[in-house]
This record gives structure tokens, C-alpha cells and sequence, in this order.
């Protein structure tokens, strides 16, 4: 991995920002607020005669530009529609900017609070907005974005860990054995499961995603859409003991069948979503680990109890596997 992998927002200073922003005609106050990021960097951007943007630098070699502008079409297919999402700005035609090395785009500022999970009748209400979102995007899919599977979400950044060495060696042959058991569950699941339909997806549509107003929910973030099953747009926002989820489940989805059907074998993937996730959130918090944010902001991460916690997890998972009948 090289240097500019491995510090991709070195060079990106205060006067690289509000030269950026100030490349595509807006004047800047000079007021810039850091903003809750880590994959990419966030700001809040002061400019003269106008509310502040929000203005997000791409992380450099991550997404091709291809990718990142699928996403942006993606969220203006979505505001036609009138689903409540935060799109990029249109500047000169473009949503997507480039200045020194760094890619970018502007969004709108807008505020909110969060998402009452234990509250069913918000959470019919988020029901109702992802089946509108899903109703848009079934009709069209990605050519430039990931599909979610156990390749991608679970081999892929298993074989980084190991490759990388971030596996203490006296915990590598449990954790070798507890990480294959599981993906050959997985695999034997989606294989039982049979065909089941494969739809563009915010792909990371947790609470702390999703910004509350007095008109109901409003969307952010689709720097991680993908293609997958609808239920990915679901489960996250499930929590707490069984029970309480299926409550919470079931509220979800009598808004949903509002506006676009589900199929409710789906259901069964909801621990193989959440195990595949277990994977693949390790692996990007290890692919990130030499860029100095990441030390700072997960200092919790790549210790052994860190491992063995992972791999307690990942066996509570693999009985939860067991237990689905397809």
C-alpha cells in the first residue's frame, strides 16, 4: 500500500478546501466545520448570501468516478420522485468536481433528529418511505456499484484480514475456522434460498442515517449503495432482543407493502446479513487502519479482545444460522 493510500487526506488543508468550493463559483465566509467522517471527509462550508453547504471530499482510490456519479443519479432518480433524500448539487451541469487530487460534491444543508426506534409508528412511516425508495429502484439497476453477496461482504475482507496479518497468530486457527463455518453456512443458505430478486439499495440504512423532521424521514449518505436483496434496507434498523425486532419488523413492513411488495422469505437473510456485516466491517476498519483517523476514532479496534469478542459474535451468529429453515 502506498503513501498516498495510506494518508489519502494529507494534502487536504483548510486552504484546499475553500479553494474547491470557491472552483465551482460560490464565495466562502471562511467558515469551515468538520463534520462526523470517516470514509470520506464532511464539511460544513459557510458562503456569502446563502445558507452553508455540506461539502464531501471523496476518499481517494476507493469508488471510480463512474461509481460515485451512478450514486449521485441515483439520489436525483429518487428526488423526481419526490423521496425525501439529499442529492448533490447541480453546479455548471455537474455533480460531481474535481480540484488538485481530490474529487467532490455539494449538498444542500439540511437538519433533523433522529429516528425513534422503539417508536412503531415512525417506524411504519420508515416503512412506507423505503418501499417508495425501493419502487424507484427496482425499475433500473447499477453497472458501476457492488453487489452484495458472500464474496464480496464476507471472503473478501476475511482474506484481508488474514493476508494482512491483523489476526493474532494463537487466535488465527479459531478465528480461520469460526469465519469459514459461518461463510459455508452462508452460502449453503443463499443456495437454499433459491433466486431472490437483486434491487439497487441505499445499502447502509441505519438510525444514524436517517434525519427526522415534522414531514417524517429524510435520507443521507448512499456513498455505500450497492445492489442486494430489499431486506439489507431493513434489518439495520431492527434492535434490541428478539422479540422487540420482530415487533419493530413487523411495523416496518405493513408500510412497506404500502408501496412496493416484499417477499417474506427475505426474512431468513437477516442473520446472514448480519454475520456478512460482522465481516465486512472489520475488513473496512482494517483497510483504513493506516490513515491516522482511524487509530484516533476506533482505538477499541485490531486488539485481541477486540478478535476474540469478533469471534464469540460470529459463533453466536453461526447458531443463529443453524436455526433457519429455508
Amino acid at each position: 500500500m502506498n503513501q498516498a493510500n495510506e494518508t489519502p487526506y494529507a494534502q487536504l488543508d483548510p486552504n484546499v478546501i475553500l479553494d474547491a468550493i470557491e472552483s465551482t463559483g460560490f464565495l466562502c465566509t471562511g467558515s469551515l466545520l468538520a463534520l462526523n467522517s470517516y470514509e470520506n471527509r464532511v464539511y460544513q462550508i459557510g458562503v456569502y448570501n446563502s445558507e452553508p453547504l455540506i461539502a464531501k471530499f471523496y476518499r481517494p482510490h476507493r469508488w471510480s468516478s463512474e461509481a460515485i456519479l451512478e450514486e449521485h443519479q441515483f439520489s436525483l432518480e429518487l428526488v423526481q420522485h419526490e423521496i425525501p433524500i439529499i442529492a448533490p448539487l447541480i453546479i455548471h451541469d455537474q455533480t460531481l468536481h474535481h480540484h488538485d487530487d481530490f474529487r467532490f460534491a455539494l449538498f444542500p444543508r439540511r437538519g433533523g433528529r433522529a429516528l425513534e426506534l422503539d417508536n412503531s409508528e415512525q417506524l411504519e412511516w420508515m416503512g412506507r418511505f423505503i418501499g417508495r425508495l425501493h419502487g424507484v429502484s427496482a425499475c433500473h439497476s447499477f453497472q458501476h456499484r457492488i453487489q452484495l453477496n458472500t464474496q464480496s461482504y464476507g471472503n473478501e475482507p476475511y482474506a484481508f484480514l488474514i493476508e494482512h496479518n491483523f489476526i493474532p497468530d494463537y487466535l488465527k486457527p479459531n478465528f480461520c475456522k469460526t469465519v469459514e463455518t459461518a461463510l459455508e453456512k452462508i452460502q449453503l443458505i443463499f443456495k437454499c434460498l433459491g433466486q431472490v430478486e437483486q434491487i439497487r439499495l441505499h445499502g447502509d440504512c441505519h438510525a444514524g442515517n436517517v434525519l427526522w423532521s415534522e414531514s417524517g424521514p429524510h435520507i443521507v449518505d448512499l456513498d455505500d449503495c450497492l445492489i442486494g436483496p430489499a431486506v439489507q434496507d431493513i434489518w439495520m434498523l431492527l434492535s434490541g432482543e428478539p422479540e422487540q425486532m420482530n415487533v419493530q419488523l413487523a411495523s416496518i413492513l405493513q408500510g412497506y407493502g404500502e408501496f412496493h411488495d416484499f417477499n417474506p422469505r427475505e426474512c431468513l437473510l437477516i442473520e446472514v446479513l448480519r454475520t456478512l456485516r460482522m465481516l465486512h466491517y472489520s475488513g473496512w476498519l482494517a483497510k483504513r487502519w493506516a490513515d491516522p483517523a482511524f487509530p484516533l476514532g476506533f482505538p477499541w479496534f485490531n486488539t485481541p479482545v477486540y478478535w476474540q469478542n469478533l469471534m464469540l459474535n460470529l459463533n453466536e451468529q453461526i447458531e443463529l444460522l443453524d436455526q433457519i429453515e429455508c
